[in-house]
């Protein structure tokens, strides 16, 4: 039986990767990959997801230079969440941050601050 068969992929063929610092455990990002994506993460050990607003693949990492090189790759008890370990170069979000978690949500939810700097420059990185 093929691993991906016992994924619970949801009404659009999506399961969500929860991406993850090898090194330190840091949460660097969520997105969704189908069964092509997990194919293509497998086979070539950078991690590809698929895209919902542009609907295309997309490996992280081909624009920015950014690479997220896999580790591991666990599925939860349900199968429907994956989580992938990475070794992560760069910034993993695409507002030039190492993680998309930059934000904290202030106690009183009248807004959140960020808690992190920036480690590179968007506007440098993704040219039209």
């Amino acid at each position: 039986m093929d691993i991906l068969d016992q994924l619970k992929f949801d009404a659009n063929g999506l399961i969500a990767a929860i991406v993850q610092d090898v090194e330190n455990n840091e949460v660097l990002m969520v997105a969704y990959m189908n069964r092509e994506a997990i194919r293509r993460t497998l086979e070539s050990g950078r991690v590809c997801f698929w895209s919902r607003s542009r609907q295309r693949f997309w490996v992280k990492g081909d624009t920015s230079g950014h690479i997220q090189t896999v580790r591991g790759i666990y599925m939860d008890c349900d199968g429907d969440a994956l989580l992938v370990k990475v070794e992560q170069k760069g910034g993993a979000c695409h507002e030039g941050y190492r993680s998309c978690f930059f934000r904290e949500i202030v106690p009183d939810g009248s807004g959140a601050k960020i808690i992190t700097e920036k480690v590179f420059d968007p506007d440098a990185v993704y040219v039209a």
